[in-house]
């Protein structure tokens, strides 16, 4: 008969089997696998977060930046030519009406305000024609206002010797007026008229 197995001495601790020791080893290689992912999944978090807050700061820099304002040289303010009041009597024919319009002319150039002087009558004259051509529901709209001022703006360059052409009106298309087959148009070039824009001070219609 074989002998049978020695029990340990008496204070000695039994021998470890390799299996509990691969399952130990195993335990704290999951335990720093777990603990270094926990730690890089918060990492990237934060960072994320730092990114998208740093993206709102630039998004509400962009709203709130101002536009910048136009450049002007104050060395060259515009030029105004203001015109005594205008009283003339108006073409209603139901009543009789009339209007008391103050004008000033911009000029793109002082030395055009100095050429005005000589040709003053003729620019009065032009702007009296056209005013007592109006009738007072003429003038009365906003549209018949703009319109004048766009005559005027012509008439008085007119009278100091330039020639500015007639704008191109859209006739509405009807029995009295067929469509036409479109024709390929040059560019028009556009006549210089000294004469900016028209501006009113003041305006009464009675």
């Amino acid at each position: 008969m074989s002998a049978a197995p020695a029990a340990p001495a008496e204070g000695e601790a039994p021998k470890k089997g390799p299996k509990k020791l691969i399952i130990i080893i195993a335990a704290a290689v999951l335990v720093l696998l777990l603990g270094g992912g926990g730690a890089a999944y918060f990492i990237m978090k934060k960072k994320s977060h730092d990114a998208a807050a740093e993206g709102d700061g630039e998004a509400v820099a962009e709203e709130v930046k101002k536009p910048e304002k136009p450049h002007r040289d104050p060395k060259h303010p515009p030029t105004f030519v203001p015109l005594d009041p205008f009283v003339v009597n108006l073409a209603d024919k139901d009543t009789e009406r009339y209007a008391q319009v103050g004008i000033s002319l911009q000029v793109d150039d002082p030395k055009i305000a100095d050429e005005m002087k000589a040709y003053m009558p003729a620019i009065k004259d032009s702007i009296i024609l056209i005013l007592s051509h109006k009738t007072s529901e003429e003038l009365l709209s906003l549209e018949g206002k703009q319109k004048m001022a766009e005559e005027i703006q012509r008439a008085a360059a007119r009278a100091m010797g330039y020639e500015v052409e007639e704008p191109e009106e859209d006739l509405p298309e009807d029995a009295a007026n067929p469509p036409k087959k479109k024709k390929k148009k040059k560019k028009k070039v556009e006549s210089y008229n000294p004469i900016e824009r028209v501006v009113y001070s003041s305006f009464i219609v009675q």
